[in-house]
Parts: structure tokens; sequence; C-alpha cells
């Protein structure tokens, strides 16, 4: 049984990724986001993991408030793909922000873990 994924061990990861993203626990997002993650920003910018790192540990993103709304979840074979809707608020080279955000996240398992491997954003 452990070597399939489930809906509850994505929603745990989820949850711990949302925990890194609002404490800014490089640590943690580094053991979630997969070396060669590729992400697609609200902007249309693509960013590895290096430069999603770098934007937390520069301190060019705070976030204070997230609230996650699942929409879908679907298991398929070592990978799950979600979607959500998320409302984020705090602030982004220190200026404020509160907006909604439509997310897909790709997770895919590892010897070493479940891990993201990609994902979008876009504003809503």
């Amino acid at each position: 049984m452990d070597n399939i994924l489930t809906e509850n061990g994505i929603l745990e990861q989820e949850n711990k990724l949302y925990s890194a993203i609002k404490d800014g626990n490089i640590i943690a997002l580094d053991e979630l986001l997969h070396d060669d993650l590729l992400f697609i920003l609200p902007s249309g910018e693509t960013i590895t993991k290096e430069q999603d790192l770098d934007t937390y540990r520069d301190g060019a993103l705070k976030v204070d408030e997230l609230l996650p709304e699942v929409e879908k979840l679907n298991i398929i074979g070592d990978m799950a793909v979600i979607t959500l809707i998320i409302k984020l608020c705090g602030k982004f080279n220190g200026v404020p922000f509160q907006a909604g955000f439509r997310y897909i996240r790709f997770w895919k398992k590892f010897g070493d873990g479940i891990k993201v491997v990609g994902g979008s954003g876009r504003a809503i």
C-alpha cells in the first residue's frame, strides 16, 4: 500500500506545502518541490525550483493568509493532478496583495517521497 498514491496522502502533502509557503520554510519547500520542477506564474513566466525558492530566500514573497479550496484531484498511477482555488494575502516585494488564484499542481511519487514536479497559477 505504501507505493500507492491516495487522495489523503496528496492532501497531506498539499497541507505541508501550504504551511511551508506561509512560514517561508525553505527547507520544507526544498523537500516538497522536485529539483526539475517547472511552474508557470500568473504573469506567464516559467520558473524553476531554484527561482521559486529564491523568492522566499530574498524575502520577496510573504504570505500571511492562504485559503485553499480543492476542486478536483485525480490519481493517475504514480502521479496526482490537483486543481484548486486559493485566496492569498501577503506582500510581494513589499507591496500588499490580496487575490484569488486557480492552481493546477502535479505531484509524483519518488523513492524519497511525493514531490511537486509542475504546475501553474492564474489570477481569477
